[in-house]
C-alpha cells in the first residue's frame, strides 16, 4: 500500500496546480505575442503569403528614413524620464519624509494617480502650446505677442515636452509607490542617528535608507522605464512628429491599409524590444555607477549639511508636477465650455454648453464600451487577486513567488511589441476583433496593478481575527467571506479603483486588438489630438480624467456607508 497523502501535501498540490494554471493563463499570451512578431519579422506569415524565412524586412526597416533617430529618441526619452522621476522623488523623500510639508504634498499628489497618461498629456499640451493658457496669461503685456508664435511646442524635435509630460505623470506614481514602502523602514531612528553623526538630511537618508527603499520600488522604476521608452499615446500628443518615435511609427505601419506592411511593423516591433532591452541594460549600468558613488560618499566621510538648495528644488518640482496637472485639467474644462476664445485673451469671451450637447451623442457609445471594459476587467482582476492571495495563504508576499512574477511581464515588456504580436496571431487565425478579446487583454494589464495594490494590506491584516473565527469553528471560506474581506473592504475597493483606472487609460491594446472597431474614450481622445478642435478634445479628455476620479471617490466613500454603524471599520 502507498503512503497516505497528508492534508498539507494535498493543499500544496492544489496550490501548485493553481500556480501552474496562472503561469499558463498569463505566460502563454505573452509568449504568443512575442512569437507573433518574431515569425513575421523574419518573413513567415502564411496568412499574408509569407512562407519563407528571410531578412529582407530588416533591410527594408534599415532603409526607412531616420529610423535610427526614432529609436534613439525613444531610448533617450525613457532614460531621461526615469532619471528625472527617480531623482525628484528620491530627493524629496530624503529631504522631507516625516515633516508636515511631506504630509501636505502627499495629499496633493495622491489624487494624481487616477489621471490617465493621455489626459495628463492633453493637460500639459493645453498649457504649453504657442496659443496655450500659460502664454495667454502673460500676453501681450509681457511678451508683446498678438498672435501665437511659431514655436514647435508641444511636438518639439528634441522631445522635451514629451519628457516633461511623462515626468509630470510618473513622479506621482513613483512617489505613491515609495510612500507604501516607507513605513517598512526605520525612518525616525535613522534620522536621529545620522543627525547625531553630523549628516545633512539628504546625505543621511542616502547613506542609511535609500538602498533599502530603492530595492522595494525597483520594479516600479523598471515599469516606468519600459513604459516611457515604448509609449504611444503620449508620443502622439506631445512627442516629435518628423521623425516620430519608433513606437509611433510601428503604430502607423500597423494601421497601413497595405497588409504586407505588417512584416515591416513586425521587424520594427522586434527592434523596439531590442531598444527596451538596451534601456534596461543602460539603467543597470546607471544603478551600478550610483552604488559606487554612494559607496564613495559613505566612506569619504563627507556630511553635506548644506542641502537646502536641492531640497527646495525637489519640493518645487514635485509640487509643480501636481500643479501643472490640476491647472491643465481646469483648462481642459474651460475649453470644453468655451465659446469664442481668441488669442491672446486669458479667459474665454463666453461660456456655452453647445460643445457638450453636440458631443454627447457620438461620445455615448465609446463611454459605454469604456465603462464595460473597465468594470469587467477590474472586477475579474480583483476576484483573481483575492483567490490567488487566499490560496497562497497569509504568508504570501504578494508577488515574491516565482509564478507571481509572471504577473509583472506586461509591465516589463513594451506594449507595442507583444500586443502587436497578439494582433497578428488573431488575424492569422481568422478571428474577428471582438469585445471579449479586448477584455482579455485589458485583464492582462489590469491584474498586476490590482494584485500589487491589494497584496500589502492583505498580508498586513492582523491574523488574530482569523484565529478567533477558526476557534469558533468557521471554515476557511467562511473566514474569507465574513472576516477578511469585510476588514479589507477599503483595500479591495481601492484595488478595484486602481484596476478601473488602468483599463480606462489603455490605448494601444484597445486599438490593436480591437482593430479600430471597438472605440473607447482613450482611443477617441488620442484620435482627436490630430484635429484642431480644442473644445471637443477638452470634452473627451475631461471625461477620461473624471472616470478614475469617480472610481476612487466611490472607493473612499463606500466604507463610510457600508459600515456607518462600525466606526473602526470606516478607516
Amino acid at each position: 500500500m502507498g503512503r497516505p497523502i497528508s492534508k498539507e501535501h494535498e493543499i500544496a498540490a492544489r496550490r501548485l496546480n493553481a500556480n501552474t494554471l496562472l503561469a499558463l493563463i498569463l505566460g502563454l499570451p505573452i509568449l504568443a505575442g512575442i512569437a507573433g512578431i518574431i515569425l513575421p519579422a523574419f518573413g513567415y506569415m502564411p496568412a499574408l503569403g509569407g512562407v519563407r524565412f528571410t531578412l529582407r524586412h530588416f533591410a527594408e526597416l534599415a532603409g526607412q528614413p531616420h529610423i535610427l533617430r526614432s529609436s534613439l529618441t525613444g531610448l533617450a526619452v525613457g532614460l531621461a524620464t526615469t532619471c528625472g522621476a527617480v531623482a525628484i522623488v528620491g530627493t524629496f523623500l530624503a529631504g522631507f519624509a516625516g515633516t508636515p510639508i511631506f504630509s501636505r504634498v502627499q495629499h496633493l499628489v495622491s489624487p494624481l494617480l487616477a489621471v490617465p497618461h493621455a489626459a495628463a498629456a492633453f493637460a500639459l499640451a493645453f498649457l504649453v502650446a504657442p496659443s496655450g493658457f500659460l502664454l495667454r496669461l502673460v500676453s501681450p503685456e509681457l511678451t508683446g505677442f498678438l498672435r501665437p508664435p511659431q514655436w514647435l511646442l508641444p511636438n518639439d524635435p528634441l522631445a522635451l515636452s514629451m519628457v516633461a509630460g511623462l515626468i509630470t505623470k510618473e513622479v506621482p506614481f513613483l512617489f505613491l509607490i515609495a510612500l507604501a514602502a516607507l513605513p517598512q523602514l526605520p525612518l525616525r531612528q535613522s534620522r536621529q542617528l545620522t543627525a547625531a553623526l553630523g549628516y545633512g538630511r539628504l546625505s543621511g537618508f542616502l547613506v542609511s535608507l535609500w538602498p533599502a527603499l530603492y530595492r522595494q520600488i525597483r520594479l516600479a522604476v523598471f515599469a516606468v522605464l519600459v513604459y516611457s521608452v515604448s509609449v504611444v499615446d503620449v508620443a502622439i500628443i506631445l512627442g516629435p512628429q518628423l521623425p516620430a518615435t519608433l513606437p509611433m511609427r510601428i503604430a502607423q505601419w500597423t494601421a497601413d491599409h497595405e497588409l504586407r506592411a505588417r512584416f515591416l511593423a513586425s521587424a520594427a516591433a522586434l527592434l523596439q524590444l531590442g531598444v527596451v532591452l538596451a534601456a534596461v541594460l543602460i539603467w543597470l549600468l546607471i544603478e551600478r555607477l550610483a552604488r559606487l558613488a554612494l559607496a564613495w560618499l559613505t566612506y569619504s566621510g563627507r556630511r553635506l549639511r548644506n542641502d537646502a538648495v536641492p531640497r527646495f528644488i525637489s519640493a518645487f518640482a514635485i509640487t509643480a508636477c501636481a500643479a501643472l496637472i490640476f491647472l491643465g485639467i481646469a483648462v481642459l474644462g474651460a475649453w470644453s465650455v468655451a465659446g469664442l476664445w481668441p488669442f491672446p485673451r486669458a479667459l474665454p469671451a463666453e461660456l456655452t454648453l453647445q460643445t457638450w450637447l453636440r458631443t454627447l451623442s457620438p461620445l455615448w457609445p465609446a463611454l459605454l464600451v469604456t465603462m464595460a471594459l473597465a468594470l469587467l476587467s477590474a472586477a475579474l482582476a480583483l476576484l483573481c487577486a483575492i483567490l490567488l492571495l487566499h490560496r497562497n495563504g497569509a504568508a504570501d508576499r504578494g508577488g515574491d513567488r516565482p509564478h507571481h512574477r509572471l504577473l509583472y511581464l506586461p509591465l516589463l515588456l513594451p506594449e507595442i511589441s507583444f500586443v502587436f504580436g497578439l494582433q497578428i496571431l488573431i488575424v492569422s487565425a481568422g478571428l474577428k476583433p471582438a469585445f471579449w478579446s479586448v477584455l482579455a487583454v485589458h485583464f492582462l494589464f489590469v491584474l498586476p496593478y490590482v494584485l500589487l495594490s491589494l497584496a500589502a494590506p492583505w498580508r498586513e491584516l492582523d491574523p488574530r481575527f482569523e484565529r478567533v473565527a477558526a476557534g469558533l469553528g468557521k471554515s476557511q471560506r467562511q473566514i474569507l467571506l465574513s472576516v477578511r474581506l469585510p476588514l479589507l473592504s477599503r483595500a479591495c475597493l481601492t484595488a478595484f479603483a486602481v484596476g478601473f483606472s488602468v483599463s480606462i487609460s489603455l490605448y494601444l491594446p484597445t486599438l490593436l486588438i480591437g482593430a479600430g472597431r471597438l472605440t473607447t474614450i482613450a482611443t477617441e481622445a488620442v484620435a482627436l489630438s490630430s484635429g484642431g478642435d480644442r473644445r471637443v478634445i477638452g470634452v473627451y479628455a475631461l471625461v477620461q480624467a473624471s472616470l478614475p476620479f469617480l472610481a476612487f471617490l466611490i472607493a473612499s466613500l463606500a466604507p463610510q456607508l457600508l459600515f456607518r454603524n462600525r466606526r473602526a471599520m470606516r478607516t
